[in-house]
């Protein structure tokens, strides 16, 4: 069954190139002039990841992410004219899985939805044949097979992207992992992909874990590696 995919952008122009590029990958695309539009189609059909601009007539891209993220953790794909760190964040803090700026390469937009549909089988295949199914560190038990993680014994929300991330840095907790490595194995990029989701789902899983003794230490010109804060650090 083909994976089904929503795009919403005021600009026929983009919806066009980017439904074209995506169909011939073999998806089912369908294409909205605004995000209320998708939002209702959504809500009416699920479809298995979405594409939204920011900047649209009606409700921001950014209104109907969070409108999405109270129904589905379906991947969510973030686009906009403004290549501001201040839109990045809040795409991200929202809950979306990545960024693109415009202008964009369609090529590169459809190498990084590949790769959304490429972890999410990864995931599929991880819960039904799960090697391990607790994962402890410190003060945070992970359960592999719910999916559910308890910080000091109360229950912590993360998005599938901090939630994957936080599980990889764990099981790998005897080392640095650099972020081509981590890109590669929660976000299923290639070295190629330029994109700072990496660093911006860290910086967002440090304030969640503020309170812990879990650590996400920074190991500069690398990536980043646990550490255990002791009593009284």
């Amino acid at each position: 069954m083909r994976e089904s995919i929503y795009i919403a952008d005021d600009e026929q122009n983009i919806r066009d190139v980017v439904k074209t590029f995506l169909e011939s990958e073999g998806y089912s695309v369908t294409a909205f002039e605004d995000g209320d539009k998708l939002l209702a189609a959504f809500q009416e059909k699920p479809c298995d990841l979405v594409i939204l601009d920011v900047m649209m007539p009606g409700s921001s891209g950014f209104t109907v992410c969070s409108e999405l993220r109270k129904l589905s953790t379906v991947p969510i794909i973030m686009l906009t004219a403004r290549d501001s760190d201040i839109d990045y964040a809040t795409g991200i803090n929202l809950g979306s899985d990545d960024y693109f700026t415009k202008p964009f390469s369609a090529i590169s937009l459809v190498m990084r939805v590949k790769a959304i549909f490429r972890r999410i089988e990864f995931d599929k295949t991880a819960q039904e044949n799960p090697a391990q199914r607790m994962l402890i560190y410190a003060d945070i038990q992970i359960n592999l097979n719910k999916k559910t993680l308890l910080l000091d014994n109360a229950p912590l929300e993360l998005t599938p992207n901090e939630y994957n991330l936080l599980c990889y840095l764990i099981e790998n907790k005897d080392r640095a992992v650099s972020r081509e490595e981590l890109l590669n194995k929660v976000w299923g990029y290639n070295s190629e992909v330029e994109t700072r989701a990496s660093d911006d789902t860290v910086r967002r899983l440090r304030k969640k874990l503020s309170g812990s003794r879990t650590v996400i230490d920074t190991v500069w010109g690398f990536g980043f590696r646990l550490k255990e804060r002791k009593t009284g650090e």
